[in-house]
């Protein structure tokens, strides 16, 4: 109702109160009823006045949601750098350890044997020291390269391997100027399918359980197969096609085993199939076969072929378990020229006690009953040698990028193999701890 309109109605109705008495006098009785009457609704007016007066209280806002942001997530420390290589990836790590064997052996008389990795005693010594770049390919990115520098015994154990002072690789003065170069290749991706890439240069070799970097594998020393059963580096082509996420296969041709410099006028071929059969266990199988110097005196050795299996099975969770297989037969051996051959097992199990705590065994048999694999055999030191090698590893993260292993380890053989103190002698036993430091720099880590 307009409020002009209620205010007229209420001053008439207020005429009327006033002038009804005086002029009907004689109708007392009906008069008092309807100025009752015209009183009440008198009051009711001047509510509705009062009303319209009072502006309508405003309306409760409406609750406004407290959005917290999240927090950012932590900046990673390698994006910088990634971002000024242009998208090339830098990696590396520092590992250093404490090493006692029980033999007490001298440098002089062979250190440690079967740890030519960690093979010092009683005393403080460095393993590792790696810088990585790694620039990956793509369909959209076909070119890329790869080179990692290392320093430590490590390197000088996968370097020297195999090079007599009669090597090509020691003659040219390879030897020392590549002594740093754990791999240096270039990459290609072929756009064929869903893409073929092509490796060329010194790369790793696809055998084996274990890789040189200790914090990659479940122990802090290797084991006998990585040692002495498998070549560490090969230099040549390798081309890897992936079907799918379940299987791989890498082919190459190379120089051979454990040389820049060719040693023999063919070369040595090969094949390794990966095979994720289900989330939980996958298989690898590396075949490697061609002719092979073994004494490194630049002659077409005789036929060597190796085929290594690697059997990888995630229980559950926090068990994992892995197994690897070797054999190896060369057609000519020694002064006999006749086939000789070795074979050995090695069984691993690793279990996470927490996020930051975990615990692996490991135990290997050697059967090199022809005196090929082993340093002191070949010379015809010891033949028939059987070896036997168990090693406990207790693994604790300390932070983001730092790692600490504690390890005991103890090897066994047939033969007297292993050095004690300063005699020329050896014995058939070696006990050994390794507390080991290993820090860590990769792209994926953000703390």
């Amino acid at each position: 109702m307009n409020l002009k309109r209620l205010y007229s109605k209420a001053l008439g109705i207020a005429f009327l109160a006033c002038i009804l008495p005086v002029g009907l006098a004689a109708q007392a009785t009906d008069t008092d009823k309807k100025i009752a009457d015209l009183e009440k609704q008198l009051e009711a007016v001047r509510a509705q006045i009062e009303a319209l007066k009072t502006p309508a209280p405003a309306p409760a806002p409406a609750a406004v949601a407290v959005v917290t942001p999240a927090a950012a997530p932590a900046a990673n420390p390698m994006s910088g750098i990634t971002s000024v290589l242009g998208g090339v990836n830098l990696t590396g790590l520092v590992d250093a350890y404490y090493g006692y064997n029980a033999n007490h052996p001298s440098l002089a008389n062979g250190a440690t044997n079967t740890e030519p990795f960690t093979f010092t005693n009683n005393q403080f010594s460095l393993n590792l020291v790696e810088i990585q770049l790694d620039k990956p390919v793509d369909k959209t990115s076909p070119l890329g390269f790869r080179v990692a520098l290392g320093f430590g015994q490590a390197m000088n154990a996968v370097n020297n391997a195999g090079n007599s002072p009669n090597s090509p690789d020691v003659a040219s003065g390879l030897a020392g100027a590549a002594q740093y170069l754990k791999e240096g290749y270039l990459s290609y991706m072929i756009p064929f399918g869903k893409g073929i890439q092509l490796d060329g240069g010194k790369f790793v070799t696809p055998a084996g359980a274990e890789v040189i970097e200790t914090n990659q594998n479940w122990n802090y020393s290797r084991s006998l197969l990585f040692s002495y059963a498998i070549p560490y580096y090969h230099m040549g082509l390798r081309a890897k096609y992936t079907f799918s996420d379940k299987l791989s296969v890498t082919a190459l041709a190379t120089n051979g085993w454990n040389n820049v410099v060719a040693t023999n006028t063919g070369k040595t071929g090969g094949l390794s199939v990966a095979w994720n059969a289900t989330k939980k266990l996958s298989i690898t199988e590396t075949y490697l076969g061609g002719p092979r110097d073994y004494y490194g005196v630049g002659n077409n050795g005789p036929w060597n072929n190796l085929t290594d299996t690697v059997i990888a099975y995630s229980a559950t969770p926090k068990l994992s378990l892995q197994a690897n297989l070797d054999y190896n037969r060369i057609e000519e051996f020694g002064a006999s020229k006749r086939p000789a051959d070795y074979a050995g097992i090695a069984g691993y199990v690793k279990y996470a006690v927490s996020p930051v705590v975990a615990v692996a065994a490991r135990y290997e048999y050697l059967n090199d009953h022809d005196g090929f694999a082993t340093p002191i055999s070949q010379f015809g030191i010891a033949k028939g040698q059987h070896m036997n090698e168990f090693t406990g590893t207790v693994e604790r993260k300390i932070a983001g990028h730092l790692v600490s292993r504690l390890e005991y380890r103890h090897d066994s053989s047939n033969q007297p193999f292993f050095t004690r103190g300063n005699s020329i002698g050896a014995v058939k036993g070696q006990s050994t701890v390794d507390a080991g430091l290993v820090f860590v720099l990769e792209p994926s880590e953000t703390k």
